[in-house]
């Protein structure tokens, strides 16, 4: 109960802040820049792991952290970086092994995602800012800030032709960081 309590506090309350590698004014608004762990190379049309409304958790986390899911709903929203109801409970659990579980001391590596419409300046402001909102909702479950790291690949990898194939690349991607 507590931690649907906090969820539904933080999807109330807790203003989307975001991202842009450039320190720059952008749609999405200014903010630090990101910084980018080495993590392990993840298709496009990522199928291993869980892929949930906006996100593509590891199959390495997902056994280490004994996830389990509903069926995925839509990805993230057209030209959206809010969460899904859906991602933040999945993102609480991985939150929970990454901060007292399995997983503790280990670092996070999120890559946004884009599908392949509009500029690639604007996609990879809007893959950090999905990210963002990752790593901050993480950071807000208990994650420390220093194991968890953000980027974007905006719509470098999108795959999609359609509006099936672009829900699916709009995505965070969720890997264990190599360090």
């Amino acid at each position: 109960m507590r931690l649907f309590t906090c969820s539904l506090a933080f999807a109330l309350v807790f203003p989307l802040c975001v991202s842009c590698a450039a320190r720059r004014e952008t749609t999405f608004g200014a903010v630090a820049p990101v910084h980018a762990l080495p993590t392990a190379a993840v298709p496009a049309a990522a199928t291993d792991g869980f892929v949930t409304g906006g996100l593509h958790i590891s199959d390495a986390i997902v056994r280490a952290c004994g996830l389990t899911r509903a069926p995925a709903p839509p990805m993230f929203e057209y030209d959206s970086a809010t969460l899904a109801a859906e991602d933040r409970v999945i993102l609480a659990q991985v939150a929970k092994c990454f901060s007292e579980g399995a997983l503790r001391g280990q670092g996070v590596a999120l890559t946004g995602r884009a599908d392949p419409r509009g500029e690639e300046e604007y996609n990879m402001a809007l893959g950090e800012s999905r990210a963002d909102s990752v790593r901050r909702y993480l950071h807000d479950m208990g994650v420390a800030p220093r194991y968890v790291d953000a980027t974007s690949r905006g719509k470098l990898d999108a795959s999609g032709k359609d509006e099936e194939g672009w829900a699916k690349d709009r995505r965070v991607d969720i890997e264990l960081a190599s360090r």
